[in-house]
């Protein structure tokens, strides 16, 4: 999928991240569905504003049906659910796996989930039970305005996964956040630390573009002197913070 049209100009895409805020789950090792979902989400942030993503979050306190009508009423271009599974009664602590779920009859969806598949496949252990599959009645998927997954990373009841989610936030978070830049089409940073800087140019504004390159459509025009915060280098570029747009910008000409 292309950077976002929007009218006459382009912008950088929206998602909305809606960790999930079942504090009722328990985890069979420590902590809860929600306290995890909302850690990995706080892991995920720096990766996807670095690489170029305004990110919305939901309210951890709300509910799901709080987490939709905050995505609908705001304009987004993706729908990511954060959850853990647990088995039935019968069958509990005795599954594992990680599924990712989608509507069946969005296109967006399917390829999404696809490529969260193929991203957390090599950081699970048991890859072979890794997989998309399609719902007609989870309502993150079914009600959203925007197309949407829902990914249960793992069985919180299970000891196994349990203890491979919590233990590996950053692996998982950095896999998550590089399927939605392979989905959007921008390059996945490394985001380093934070660092405030202004625009030095001639007396030119500078662009601010939607992509690392001199034909990245241009989000808007940095006057020289502006203040931006550096988030990440991509070659000759920076990816940077301005007046509340995520974007790229020339390093040359940004001075701190």
């Amino acid at each position: 999928m292309p950077i976002m049209q929007e009218g006459r100009g382009k912008r950088m895409p929206f998602l909305f991240l809606s960790p999930s805020t079942q504090y009722f789950n328990p985890y069979v090792t420590t902590g809860d569905e929600r306290y995890w979902m909302n850690a990995l989400a706080d892991e995920m942030m720096p990766y996807l504003h670095a690489s170029g993503i305004t990110v919305t979050r939901n309210d951890p306190d709300g509910s799901a049906a709080q987490s939709i009508r905050d995505s609908n009423a705001s304009r987004q271009d993706f729908h990511l659910a954060l959850h853990s599974n647990a088995a039935p009664q019968a069958l509990s602590g005795r599954l594992r796996g990680v599924d990712i779920y989608y509507y069946p009859t969005s296109e967006a969806g399917l390829r999404m989930a696809n490529i969260l598949v193929d991203n957390i496949k090599p950081i699970y252990p048991l890859p072979d039970r890794v997989q998309a599959r399609s719902s007609t009645i989870i309502g993150e998927l079914r009600r959203t305005r925007a197309p949407a997954v829902l990914t249960e990373l793992g069985y919180h009841d299970n000891t196994e996964d349990a203890n491979w989610l919590t233990g590996n936030l950053d692996a998982i978070a950095r896999a998550l956040a590089l399927g939605v830049t392979e989905y959007f089409g921008l390059p996945f940073l490394i985001p380093g630390q934070l660092r405030d800087a202004v625009v030095r140019t001639d007396g030119d504004s500078l662009n601010l573009r939607a992509l690392p390159s001199a034909e990245g459509p241009v989000l808007a025009q940095m006057p020289n002197g502006a203040p931006v915060r550096i988030l990440a280098q991509y070659d000759a570029w920076y990816s940077v913070f301005y007046d509340g747009l995520y974007g790229f910008a020339e390093s040359r000409y940004i001075a701190e």
